[in-house]
């Protein structure tokens, strides 16, 4: 770090954003401000600065304000929160100590931090049409709930149906309860007419923006949600070393706590993107389930959940998925098309 002359900690707040300001050579305090937290306020402040590291934790807006400094020339390390959590300590905590302790350790050893890479702003842009997606689907299916819940209050029941198709009960519901459930029914249509447009949107997307999101849509139970998602999370495959490393980075391998000779077995570890990791288990659910297609995936995951009971089979799933996203990223590295049976040919072939 010697070719920077300050090093600055950020901690961003919502309003407001503090500063501390660190001589690179010295490690004497230069600065210690507050600046409010828009482009404008940040654009202002650094081009007064000489050529510096700025660390900041990740966080909703640490994607513009590392753009930002990036293109004043200033070089921006983005901190794992909980890496940097865990160094800073709990025992006293504000604002302007946090921004002090970033810089500090900033300056001695940033891979301390365990520094972080943020997506472009228009991977960023498009992983936005699958989170609404995401919080419409949610929305309906909690309203759904309501309408269902609030039936059985008068010993009433809907027919089973689609949560595309719920809506079109509405001539079901009872006299009484149609003031409090009609809005609740157009909110529903409402919603699953923009959760159509949606889907189609991100249907087009992996046609003609990520084409590569096709290749994964080759290997049954895996739809355009997902194959686009997994595109846009890891975003360039050359992140990784080894394909091996996705599962760790997606949260899908256990948690580790060994001392001695005591080596429990703990849940995973459930880091990195949620919305995906939810997306591969649900896929591993349906290449698990009773129309699941014959495949080396399918094959490997009920021999594993043969060993137990119902904690076998949860631990099957998540298994899958975890080798699912394995076998994703090695197909975009390799470019090889999708076999379902390469591992039971080849051991055909040993014999």
């Amino acid at each position: 770090m010697t070719e920077h002359t300050l090093v600055v900690g950020i901690d961003v707040g919502d309003k407001y954003s503090y500063l501390h300001v660190l001589d690179n050579a010295s490690g004497d305090e230069v600065e210690q401000t507050r600046i409010a937290t828009n482009p404008e306020a940040y654009r202002r402040k650094f081009k007064g600065y000489d050529l510096s590291r700025s660390i900041l934790e990740v966080g909703c807006q640490s994607g513009w304000i590392s753009r930002l400094l990036l293109e004043l020339g200033h070089s921006v390390l983005v901190a794992d929160p909980r890496k940097a959590r865990l160094l800073m300590g709990r025992e006293h905590k504000d604002d302007k100590t946090d921004a002090e302790l970033l810089a500090r350790i900033g300056r001695l050893d940033p891979k301390l931090l365990k520094p972080v890479t943020l997506r472009s702003e228009q991977t960023q842009s498009a992983l936005s049409v699958l989170r609404s997606r995401d919080v419409l689907v949610r929305a309906r299916t909690q309203l759904i709930n309501h309408v269902r819940g609030t039936l059985k209050t008068l010993g009433r029941k809907l027919p089973k149906t689609s949560s595309y198709l719920f809506h079109k009960l509405r001539s079901e519901l009872p006299t009484l309860l149609k003031p409090a459930l009609e809005p609740v029914m157009s909110a529903l249509e409402s919603i699953t007419e923009q959760i159509d447009e949606l889907e189609q949107e991100i249907e087009r997307m992996c046609e003609q923006d990520y084409p590569q999101a096709q290749k994964f849509r080759e290997i049954p139970g895996v739809g355009p949600v997902t194959a686009l998602t997994y595109v846009l999370t890891i975003e360039s495959p050359e992140r990784f070393r080894n394909s091996r490393q996705v599962g760790a980075y997606l949260g899908l391998i256990r948690r580790r706590w060994m001392s001695g000779d005591d080596d429990p077995a703990l849940h995973i570890t459930k880091s990195g993107d949620a919305m995906l990791r939810r997306l591969l288990v649900n896929c591993a659910q349906h290449i698990l389930g009773p129309f699941g297609h014959d495949s080396d995936l399918r094959r490997w995951g009920l021999k594993y959940a043969e060993t137990g009971g119902k904690l076998a089979k949860r631990r099957a799933v998540v298994a899958v998925a975890r080798r699912l996203a394995v076998l994703m990223h090695r197909l975009w590295t390799t470019g090889q098309d999708y076999e379902p049976l390469y591992n039971a040919q080849q051991a055909e072939l040993a014999k």
